[in-house]
């Protein structure tokens, strides 16, 4: 059986001050992940519904990848360096959740 695709999708809520340098900054985030194994593509949306909180901005990542075990070798081996490279430059002034989903038919 084949593997299936799935999304790792990341919701943020940065604050309106720093949404500017945090959009800089997650253009080149996605890059970085991007050119990892695995992956095989990601959209950028601006939230819109539900509203981010007063004074922020939403924003999501969507990013598709070739395979759930794809997304645990990013999990274990990326993800704390690249969301330590994120709290290093923004702290407290974002929030991120995350979600997996997969296809159904």
């Amino acid at each position: 059986m084949a593997a299936k695709r799935v999304i790792y999708e990341v919701n943020i809520e940065v604050d309106a001050a720093a949404h500017d340098d945090y959009r800089v900054w997650l253009h080149e985030h996605i890059a970085e992940i991007l050119a990892l194994p695995g992956f095989a593509g990601a959209k950028l949306f601006e939230v819109l519904e539900p509203p981010p909180s007063a004074g922020r901005v939403g924003l999501c990542v969507q990013y598709a990848l070739k395979s759930r075990e794809a997304l645990d070798d990013y999990l274990r081996d990326h993800a704390p360096r690249l969301r330590a490279d994120g709290m290093s430059r923004f702290g407290g002034r974002f929030q991120a959740t995350r979600r997996v989903l997969r296809g159904v038919r």
